[in-house]
């Protein structure tokens, strides 16, 4: 009788079939799977949990070129001047059965909320793991703080303060260094652009003949920065070059500069009609064609972003069912490939309604960060 109690002996919650592996043979097997499976995995144990989030999981996901890009992205809920933060994450309990025509299209994936930071929004870039927050407005006065988002703890902390207080700058990325232009209250042209070396930890002023007062917008192409104000200015950091392209006007994103983004040096833009994009030897812009299944973005507030070479577009719109005071946020994603005849043509991998707000919401950005 003893016996066959000791075999029917109710395991304890950290009594499962991984937690009597070693620990190192569970972070090879955990760096090998989707980081969107993380939040799932750190239900099983509280060992798991805490293997989930150590740096060594990491390191070991870089040493077996395991990294893979983090969808995040960043909203603003007014009156509170803190934005909120969330990340793409798989659904828990996801099955294979009961899969109807509306759902087979569906992600199964969730904008999950994370840990938020006590500061107004800013401008947003993303180098390796870290996403970093730029300048803003404190109390309606530029900034010069500086902070960091670590994407792998969801942790956040603050670097270096910029030499300058800056309103919502231009802010790029080129080589790992970040440069941000623009944003100042006092114009000065010997203080419009400065960089930040994110390996000495340290920011460095850079020279700037054709300083505009006022900037719309900027983007990264093929190492070279193009900001948008009253003309196009251009600055390639490799070459200390600058330049004034005028050529460079129907490149120019109007109304719809919130709605673009650069992959593998091609610029993208959500314009109505659907999604674009710039053919640089034409200067002309072309219509992505392809997106069967994704419906018509009857939106006015469209953001695009590069998820690992794919498009990520977010949309919204109103919520019937909340007498129209609330929105529902969705997004797709859209695979990139070559064809003949026809330049770039996208393909709709998913599509999914992630996230109900409030209709008086501000989409402040969407970006990827690598893991």
């Amino acid at each position: 009788m003893s016996s066959l109690k000791k075999k029917t002996k109710k395991r304890s919650p950290e009594s499962t079939p991984i937690s009597s592996l070693p620990d190192d043979l569970v972070l090879s097997c955990f760096a090998r799977v989707s980081r969107l499976y993380y939040p799932i995995l750190s239900l099983v144990s509280k060992s798991c949990r805490t293997l989930v989030a150590s740096p060594e999981l990491y390191k070991t996901r870089s040493f077996f070129n395991r990294t893979e890009s983090c969808l995040y992205v960043c909203l603003e809920f007014p009156p509170d001047p803190n934005p909120r933060w969330f990340t793409l994450y798989r659904k828990p309990n996801q099955t294979l059965t009961n899969i109807t025509e509306k759902t087979k299209n569906s992600s199964g994936y969730v904008l999950a909320p994370i840990p938020n930071h006590h500061s107004p929004s800013a401008s947003l870039v993303a180098v390796g793991s870290n996403i970093y927050a730029i300048g803003g407005s404190i109390e309606n006065a530029p900034s010069s703080r500086v902070s960091i988002l670590d994407c792998r703890s969801h942790t956040w902390h603050e670097a270096p303060s910029m030499r300058m207080k800056r309103n919502y700058p231009a802010a790029n990325v080129v080589d790992g260094k970040i440069y941000v232009a623009g944003g100042l209250e006092d114009f000065d042209s010997s203080k419009w652009m400065e960089v930040f070396d994110t390996k000495t930890q340290t920011w460095e002023f850079v020279l700037c003949p054709l300083a505009e007062r006022f900037v719309y917008r900027s983007l990264v192409i093929d190492g070279e920065i193009y900001i948008f104000g009253d003309k196009v200015v251009t600055y390639k950091p490799k070459e200390d070059r600058w330049g004034d392209e005028g050529e460079h006007q129907s490149m120019d994103l109007g109304l719809y500069f919130h709605s673009y983004c650069v992959i593998d040096n091609v610029l993208y833009c959500y314009r109505p009609g659907g999604i674009k994009w710039y053919e640089s030897e034409k200067r002309s812009w072309r219509k992505l064609r392809g997106l069967k299944g994704l419906s018509k973005l009857a939106s006015s507030c469209v953001r695009l972003a590069d998820y690992g070479g794919k498009i990520a577009i977010f949309w919204d719109k109103y919520s019937p069912s909340s007498g129209y005071k609330s929105h529902m946020i969705s997004c797709a994603v859209i695979s990139l490939g070559s064809c003949k005849n026809q330049g770039i043509r996208g393909k709709v991998e998913w599509f999914d309604d992630m996230l109900t707000v409030p209709s008086s919401y501000n989409f402040v950005g969407a970006l990827a960060a690598t893991l």
